[in-house]
């Protein structure tokens, strides 16, 4: 059957429902094989060992190794001859990874059980530094012990003479014994199936057999684990439709689970971490995360923490010195008395930023993202109130050319209007930057951020928007471009017009009083 996969693709309500009266599992995987409720499972069993292992086990690594470990009731045998996981960073794949193997080789006897990772040392690294580690301080450790002669590593469990070894990474991975758990961690580093066809043999007459393979995203040259992840999907996909014509349907011997955040979710925003991380809330927070987000180059961190294939991206865009951004923040800088507002919206229209400028008594101009929201229709309303709440120098908005710009009609309807003679305008009138306009706030901006003359307050959808920012070339000059940057470039677009507003058309405006301080 032929299947076409969709990024967007989502399962049924019921899947995730099911999930969470399950296993108390908030965040559904996009891509999950669904628990067989006719069959039985030794997952309560390998629950147990993780629990004696010092890592009891989260809702997802629960629902995970339930149904990778489902007995077929007419044969007695695990139903699913292969388990893939693709699961973000720190999520806790490792602790399942050890878990998987003690209970191979605890559950049954003469167990041979073999662990890959990107190489041979990588993989020695980990069995020692962190599996053996695990194991000797636990609850197990009397039940092991370890042989580290280089070419003979294993971690050996004398009562059931079962071993936990480490291959390399190249065709004679796995040759010798019979093989009972093969477990290829770390796929995205591998660029072609030679650990499967060198693990698939020798578990070729063991009837409980499995080959368990498990990743975060990899890049364009890790075909091997974007083939793997391909046909998971597919399967899935095509899984959940026979289901739906009839709910007993064969299920294939593969079991395949993947979190994902589709392009279309905006890396910024916590409820895509929400919806992608299953270990947030656990042993990550969002603080965390949006740390990372800070820190990490935006391809990488869709990688690592949205489990998205890192493709080649061009080179930092020159003309935005995000380089200077982390040295201008100051956590205890505010807004003054006289303030700009500006609005500006990504170009899906998926989310809309407003921002804040205003000078500091250093002289220091302040911009900080005020608000981000999904959708336009809040804007306005939000506007009205900000209005009313600070009597505002100016609300800025780009003209009708840029995404923005159909909210003017909608702006000057609540009140907040252009102003008859635009070189003298009135304290909350609308300022509507023109192309020009524009070009001439990119480029102050950009100044002011090398010369430190900006201050911003460390929020993570503004330095998101500001490290993955690309520019496009207007003559001689050049303007932040919404379609190329690597993030919703909104929230950068929005303070640099709302500064620009504060500087060029501030000091026009006519007023008679002075606004008083920031309750901002």
């Amino acid at each position: 059957m032929t299947t076409t996969t969709s990024e967007t693709w989502r399962p049924p309500a019921e899947f995730a429902e099911d999930l969470l009266e399950r296993y108390g599992l908030g965040c559904p995987p996009r891509w999950g094989t669904p628990r067989h409720p006719d069959r039985p499972s030794l997952g309560p069993k390998l629950w147990r060992v993780m629990d004696r292992l010092g890592a009891p086990p989260m809702p997802w690594q629960k629902y995970v190794t339930d149904v990778a470990l489902e007995i077929d009731p007419a044969t007695g045998l695990f139903a699913h001859r292969e388990v893939g996981l693709s699961v973000s960073r720190q999520q806790g794949k490792t602790e399942l990874c050890l878990a998987a193997q003690v209970h191979r080789a605890l559950a049954w006897p003469r167990q041979n059980i073999i662990y890959a990772a990107q190489t041979r040392g990588m993989a020695r690294q980990r069995w020692e530094d962190e599996f053996w580690e695990k194991i000797s301080s636990s609850a197990l450790a009397k039940r092991a012990r370890i042989r580290k002669s280089n070419g003979n590593e294993a971690i050996l469990w004398p009562s059931t003479r079962s071993r936990m070894g480490i291959t390399a990474n190249t065709e004679k991975a796995g040759h010798g014994p019979p093989l009972d758990l093969g477990f290829i961690d770390e796929a995205f580093a591998h660029e072609d199936d030679r650990l499967e066809q060198a693990f698939s043999p020798a578990m070729l007459t063991r009837a409980m057999a499995q080959l368990w393979w498990a990743s975060a995203g990899g890049t364009t040259k890790s075909t091997w684990l974007n083939r793997k992840r391909e046909v998971g999907r597919a399967l899935i996909e095509a899984l959940f439709a026979e289901l739906a014509e009839d709910s007993a349907a064969a299920r294939p011997r593969a079991a395949y689970f993947e979190w994902f955040a589709p392009e279309d979710m905006d890396r910024a925003d916590p409820a895509t971490w929400r919806a992608t991380l299953p270990a947030l809330g656990y042993t990550v927070t969002e603080a965390v995360i949006a740390a990372e987000l800070e820190k990490l180059d935006p391809a990488e961190f869709d990688r690592a923490y949205l489990n998205r294939t890192r493709k080649p991206t061009p080179p930092t865009d020159p003309n935005v010195p995000k380089a200077a951004w982390p040295a201008l923040a100051d956590p205890g800088s505010k807004t003054g008395g006289d303030v700009v507002f500006a609005v500006d919206v990504s170009q899906d229209r998926a989310h809309a930023s407003i921002g804040v400028a205003s000078v500091r008594p250093d002289g220091r101009v302040h911009v900080e993202l005020v608000d981000r929201r999904g959708g336009t229709a809040w804007v306005v309303p939000a506007l009205v109130r900000l209005k009313k709440l600070r009597d505002p120098l100016l609300v800025a908005v780009a003209s009708s050319g840029a995404p923005a710009g159909s909210l003017i009609d909608d702006l000057v309807k609540a009140g907040i209007t252009v102003p008859e003679d635009k070189e003298h305008p009135h304290r909350g009138h609308l300022a509507v930057l023109r192309t020009n306009d524009i070009v001439e706030a990119c480029g102050q901006m950009a100044d002011a951020m090398t010369q430190g003359l900006l201050a911003h307050v460390e929020q993570a959808p503004l330095t998101a928007a500001v490290n993955g920012a690309r520019t496009r070339r207007i003559g001689d000059a050049w303007t932040l471009d919404r379609t190329k940057s690597l993030a919703d470039v909104a929230p950068f677009v929005a303070v640099t017009i709302a500064r620009w507003a504060l500087l060029a058309k501030g000091p026009a405006v006519l007023d008679d009083y002075d606004t008083g301080s920031s309750v901002l």
